[in-house]
């Protein structure tokens, strides 16, 4: 039997830091609507170009260098609205930075499990660690060929990397692929066209604390009112003072509306984004905020009202409501959704299933909630999982990041705390230790469910397997019920009973000979029985 995996300490999930609201732009004219496009436009195509500068001098950039980019576009835009392209441009580089470097650790994990299985015999059968060898020759011939491809893309993408040398495309490369398969993508050109163009506009301000309404560039009201600072070159556009065009229709933030007003007023800042949807034919206005920064409540407060443990799947959550002895209380729930359809049904249902979840441990009393903290990153190659094909599917669909960041977000408002534990072996050993136990006539448990006790009590630093119980004649004495749980912190929770005074044997008590001496009987007895019987003596004979 090989060695386990070291187990991660579990942690307190860190709250969000920050909040995002969106709302439609409603009653808009045709001149608003003119205004808009223009705008976003002209900004956009300086947007583009300032992204060219950035990605030109790679990793030589620095501060002087943007101050540079900067000057060049205050000209035609405005000192604010310059700063705010430069920064984007440079949150855009950096993400695909991040993503380069994320690429090639998927190719390097890539060409180390080919070279591996490579160098097996054919037809060895791999480990539960350690794949084996492939199983005909033919095989092995295809996947020296693939060897050969990924060492030449990752031999250009370390190249790419050392250079400083990234690939972005303004609009997203998805969308840029789809104008040379536009039968596949269900658009005709000019369709394409518009929602290209409408993708590389830039209507975006980052806010400042102390100016009025949190935003000089783009500012919205607490009564809804939206106006924007016009760019130099469309100053002529403007129907307001000071170059400001103010647009026809008015926004209500229903969601976290009082906290945006609240801000608003306070002219504390607040960034916000339009941005234009070709297929509602809509317009949308979205604000943003920095949340301060927490303190993260300490994880034996956090459980000391019992945890609730959740399994995430690829169609539902099942979960557990756990004792503070780490003991199963009442049945499992399953909060189930569906990650089918458009990428708005598909959020709207993970939204609902944790909304359903949250609500449930409000009712229950519980102030915690503990996850896997999964990462499949190295388990989507191919190269690990090639032949199981629907496996690879099945973790791939799976938003663990999406469900881990939103309920992150939606408990924080709720006040109950997100325990993050390691995923390691919590199916094998929920399974094992607590599907049987917990099945009876009129309770199916699955390995799902057992999976979540399994959270749960590695949350609560609790060991994952049941403590056997005792005969029944000895599961109730002087201490308690004998499989009763000892917190994580007690010394030799794991160790010998202590040892009770009186008689080894626990059906008599420790005072019996006292109580049975002085005690009086309750019932007549015999009169025979009092008499007294003595036995007479032997007869002593030669």
């Amino acid at each position: 039997m090989g060695s386990l995996r070291g187990l991660a300490t579990p942690f307190v999930a860190l709250g969000p830091s920050g909040v995002a609201v969106r709302t439609r732009l409603g009653q808009l004219t045709t001149t608003d609507v003119e205004v808009l496009r223009q705008v976003g436009a002209h900004l956009g195509k300086l947007a583009s170009r300032d992204l060219r500068a950035r990605c030109r001098d790679g990793l030589d950039h620095d501060a002087g260098a943007w101050a540079v980019r900067k000057r060049e576009l205050t000209p035609e835009s405005s000192a604010r609205w310059a700063g705010a392209i430069t920064k984007a441009t440079h949150d855009q580089w950096a993400l695909a930075r991040r993503g380069a470097h994320a690429h090639v650790q998927s190719l390097e994990a890539g060409v180390r499990t080919l070279e591996h299985r490579l160098s097996l015999p054919l037809g060895q059968k791999g480990t539960k660690h350690a794949p084996g060898g492939y199983r005909s020759r033919r095989e092995w011939h295809a996947k020296a060929r693939r060897l050969h491809v990924l060492e030449d893309r990752l031999a250009r993408a370390r190249a790419d990397r050392e250079a400083g040398r990234v690939h972005v495309v303004r609009g997203g490369k998805r969308l840029a692929h789809a104008r040379h398969h536009l039968t596949d993508a269900g658009l005709t050109e000019a369709e394409w066209r518009e929602r290209w163009e409408a993708e590389r506009w830039f209507v975006q301000a980052d806010g400042e604390s102390g100016k009025r309404f949190g935003n000089e560039t783009i500012r919205v009201t607490p009564d809804g009112e939206v106006s924007l600072r016009l760019p130099a070159p469309l100053a002529h556009l403007a129907n307001a003072a000071h170059g400001r065009y103010v647009l026809t229709g008015q926004v209500v933030f229903a969601h976290r509306g009082q906290e945006w007003v609240d801000r608003v007023a306070a002219h504390r800042a607040v960034a916000y984004r339009i941005h234009h949807d070709t297929i509602r034919a809509r317009w949308y206005v979205t604000a943003s905020w920095q949340k301060p920064v927490t303190r993260t409540v300490p994880l034996a407060t956090a459980l000391a009202e019992g945890v609730i443990g959740v399994d995430m799947n690829a169609d539902h959550l099942a979960a557990w409501h756990l004792d503070l002895h780490g003991n199963p209380v009442g049945n499992p729930r399953r909060f189930s959704y569906g990650l089918t359809g458009p990428a708005t049904h598909r959020d709207a249902q993970v939204r609902h299933a944790l909304t359903r979840l949250l609500h449930w441990a409000t009712t229950s009393g519980v102030k915690a909630i503990a996850v896997e903290d999964l990462d499949f990153t190295a388990d989507k190659t191919r190269e690990k999982h090639g032949r199981l094909k629907r496996f690879r599917q099945l973790i791939s669909s799976m938003p663990t990041a999406r469900l881990r960041a939103r309920l992150t977000s939606m408990a924080d408002a709720t006040g109950i705390t997100i325990i993050a534990v390691d995923p390691s072996y919590t199916s094998r050993w929920g399974a094992q230790h607590w599907q049987n136990p917990l099945t009876s006539t009129t309770r199916k448990t699955t390995r799902h469910d057992a999976a979540s006790i399994a959270i749960g009590r590695r949350a609560q630093g609790c060991p994952i397997r049941r403590r056997t119980a005792p005969p029944r004649t000895h599961q109730s004495d002087g201490c308690g019920h004998r499989t009763i749980q000892a917190g994580p912190e007690t010394s030799g929770r794991e160790g010998p009973r202590p040892r009770i005074p009186g008689p080894r044997t626990r059906s008599v008590p420790p005072d019996t000979a006292r109580t049975r001496a002085t005690r009086t009987p309750n019932t007549v007895r015999d009169v025979r029985s009092e008499q007294e019987w003595v036995q007479d003596p032997l007869l002593l004979t030669e």
